[in-house]
Order: structure tokens, then sequence, then C-alpha cells
């Protein structure tokens, strides 16, 4: 194996670190809770405080990483990830919990765009397709198997080792860097801390605005939002050194495939949160169960990943992306048709179309745009991807989410008790067969409303990149960004 092949290995450990603790915390937030004493607010910052951070970081910890070394911000991001891990996985109260997901979330954000930035830099063009083939799929690895790493560790041992398990990943991965993996900048630029602190600002009040839909618009956080966003597209078109390069959106390429991206997230955003709550409460799933039904999902992702691999380089990306996100459309609208009798049978044919689209679309699409950001720009144009797909990600929870909370509450009978038409679970709680019959209908009737929109988000995403990017093999050639 040669060395950048090694070094694929380090990006992909970093990558899966981040993607299985955001999985596996899923399933450790009730015997956390329980263990801390912690009340409905605190779990909403356990959850929410790292999204927070992670989202207002990312650009300026791309933009770091192109100017001071994208190596060194990656380790510096591990080991802040690390140690913050270990003082999660012994927390004593909600408080120091919340503490230290914030720090994971500065970690995060430190990580995130320099393992991509890397990628393109160690890859040239003729292997990049096939390194991105396989960092997507130990995403997706990550992704499904998070929930059923998380329900192990808690079974075998207790809640905080879904936290300590990433200490000796994050040791690995930080020795690896340091033996296998050449520094990379960009040239030396001014710092912009203006745009810095406006696109912190922004993106921060952006993700806390969409976290809060579900309960309501919260004017302040959105007019933060608007003014926030407003004010650094202006500065970062009008500074001589801009932290984030605007003009990278003049090309169709990148345009095109980070708002299809984004509106796949969208549809993506809800996926875990609604077909885990209907394997457990429709179809009596435990949750380790319901994690391994998603195996279906991981397998097609691999698979199609590699197929992905060799035919782009053959038809092109345009061709892989629009078939694969219709491929994904399918599986959603195979979702959008399952009824409380279906079964796993149907569930798991829709899950393996979607693994497969997304292993066709995903890697094509992020391996479109990122050959078309210019080398002294690859930690921040990484950053900027990642920053459009993790708000599209949170609007597709909260969207979905409401979607399938009022569709549910307008599905039960009026008759039946208030916390039972709010709360499926609080309905099966009760033990009244009748009524559980009727808030199982219910919420598959909901789930089918939320699934119909992700089906038709997808088919937008897949009509913007046909529309949209270029086509054919060849790519729209990267914009060079003067100061």
């Amino acid at each position: 194996m040669t060395r950048r092949w090694l070094i694929l290995v380090v990006l992909c450990l970093s990558t899966l670190v981040l993607v299985v603790d955001n999985m596996v915390l899923t399933v450790a937030i009730p015997p956390l809770a329980a263990d801390l004493g912690a009340d409905a607010q605190d779990i909403q910052w356990i959850l929410d405080s790292y999204i927070l951070i992670f989202a207002a970081l990312l650009l300026t910890a791309g933009s770091l990483s192109d100017r001071y070394g994208r190596r060194r911000v990656m380790v510096i991001g591990l080991a802040l990830f690390g140690a913050a891990s270990l003082l999660a996985a012994y927390a004593g109260d909600p408080a120091q919990l919340v503490l230290a997901r914030s720090v994971m979330g500065v970690g995060g954000a430190l990580i995130m765009p320099s393992t991509l930035s890397i990628l393109i830099t160690v890859f040239d063009e003729a292997e990049r397709r096939k390194a991105m083939a396989a960092w997507s799929a130990v995403a997706m690895l990550g992704l499904v198997g998070g929930p059923v790493l998380g329900g192990a560790l808690i079974a075998w041992f207790w809640w905080g080792a879904v936290f300590l398990i990433n200490v000796p990943v994050v040791l690995l991965a930080i020795v690896a860097s340091f033996l296998l993996m050449p520094e990379s900048k960009g040239p030396w630029t001014r710092p912009d801390p203006l745009g810095a602190i406006l696109s912190a600002t922004g993106m921060s009040a952006l993700v806390w605005t969409i976290i809060e839909l579900p309960h309501g618009v919260s004017w302040p956080a959105l007019a933060v939002t608007v003014l926030a966003l407003a004010a650094f597209v202006v500065w970062e078109l009008r500074t001589p050194h801009p932290m984030v390069p605007l003009a990278l959106f003049r090309n169709r390429t990148f345009s095109g495939g980070s708002f299809s991206l984004t509106l796949v997230q969208i549809g993506n955003g809800g996926l875990l949160l609604v077909l885990t709550q209907y394997l457990q409460f429709v179809l009596g799933y435990t949750p380790t169960e319901a994690g391994l039904a998603f195996l279906p999902m991981a397998v097609a992702s691999l698979i199609f990943n590699g197929v992905g691999a060799g035919l782009g380089t053959r038809l092109g990306n345009r061709p892989l992306i629009v078939t694969g996100l219709l491929v994904i459309a399918a599986g959603f609208g195979l979702l959008a048709a399952v009824s409380p009798g279906s079964g796993i049978l149907l569930t798991g044919t829709a899950l393996f179309l979607l693994g497969s689209g997304g292993g066709l679309a995903m890697p094509a699409a992020i391996s479109a745009l990122m050959g078309t950001i210019p080398p002294e720009h690859a930690g921040v144009g990484s950053a900027l991807n990642d920053t459009i797909q993790q708000a599209g990600a949170a609007l597709g929870v909260a969207v979905l989410g409401s979607v399938l909370a009022g569709a549910y509450t307008g599905a039960m009978p009026a008759s039946a008790p208030e916390a039972a038409r709010r709360s499926i679970g609080d309905a099966l709680a009760l033990g009244d067969a009748t009524l559980a019959d009727s808030a199982r209908e219910a919420f598959t009737a909901a789930m089918s409303s939320a699934f119909a929109i992700s089906t038709a988000g997808v088919v937008a995403a897949a009509v913007l990149a046909l529309v949209v990017m270029r086509g054919g093999r060849k790519q729209e050639p990267s914009l060079t960004v003067t100061h």
C-alpha cells in the first residue's frame, strides 16, 4: 500500500470518529439523562451545543487550515476532540457534559474541512474519485453503524463508553498523521477577523433558528441570521482579503453541486429521526435491532461507491449524480408507501435503494464541486461545502420533524388523551390496545407525508443538477481567486 493510501486511512479514521460520535449519542441519551438527572432542556443543550459550535466555526476553521497548515489544524482538532470526549465520558452533571460537547464541536469544526482538503491535495485527478468513494463509504458506515455500536457499548459498559471509545481512535489518527501525512497550506494572506466574526454569528443564529422551528419561529434569532449573513456576504465581496472566496458560486458545477447536496441533505436529515421511531414504535424493534435494520443501506452504499468510482471516469459526474438522485428518490417513494403491516421487506428494499443512489451520487457530487476549488482554497472551499450541507441537514430534521409531529397529531382520534396525541411513545405507554393501533396507523400516515416531502426534495435536486451542472467528463476549470 502506497503512502497516499495510508494517508487516506488516517483521513477516514478522522471522519469516522465524528460521524460515529454523533450517531451513538442518539442511543445514549436515555441512560445518561437518568444518570445525570438531565431534564428536557438539558438534553436539548447536550445535543445542540455541538452542532451550534460546529456550524459556527466551520468556515473559520477551513480558512485557518489553508493559512496555517491543514495537517496542523486537523491534529489540533483531533486533540481537542479526544480530550473533550474524555471529559464527556466522566461528566458528573449536565453542565459538564454540555461544556464537553461544546469543546467537541470546536474540535470537529477543525477536523472536518481539513480531511477533505488534504484528500484533494494528496490525490491527483486520476485517483481522487476512488479516494472520495472510500471516504464517503466510511462515513456511511459510521452513520449506520453508530447506533448499533452505541447500543452494544451501553449494554456492555455504561453510557460514558460511547465517548470514551473516541480516545484511542483519536490517538491513532494523531500518531499516523505525524508519521505519514505531509503538511500542506495555501499562500499566506492577511487574516479576516471581521469575516470570521460575521460568519460565526450568522451560522450559529441560522442553526438555532432551524432548531427552534418546531416550536415556532424565533424572530430575534432570524433577524440576527439575516443581518449577520448579509453583512458577511457584503464584506467578503468588498474586502481585498476575503476569508471565503464567494466567487466559487460563479462556477456552475460548484453552485449546482452544493445546492443539490443541500436538497438531498434536507431529505436525508430526517431519515434516521423518522425511520428509527417507525422501526421501534410500529414494528416493535429494540434500538439495536433498529440500527441493524439499516444494514441494507450500508451494504448498498459500499457496493455502489465502488461502482460509481469506476463509472465516473467513463460517464462523468453529472450522469452519475442525476441517476443516483433519482434512485434515492425512488427509495424515499417506497418509504412513503409503507403501512403498519408492511414489515421489514419493503423498508429494507427502500433502504437498499437509498444506499445505492447515495453511493452513485454523493461521491460524484463532492468530487465535482471539490474539483472546481483552487488548491490554495481547499480548506475553506471544503468548509463552505460542509457548512451548506450542515444547514440542509439541520433544516431537514426541523422541517420533517415538524411535519411528522403535526400530521401524527392530526391523524389521531380527537378523543385520545392529549399526551397520546402528541407522542406515539406516550400513546403506547398507556397500555390501551385500541389506542396503540390508532397511534401506529397515525404515525405511519405521518411518516408517509414526511417521506413524500423527501421524495420531492431529491427529485428537485436531480433536476437542479441536470440543468445547472456542466455535463460530460470534462469539468469546469477551477476558479482563480485573486486577492
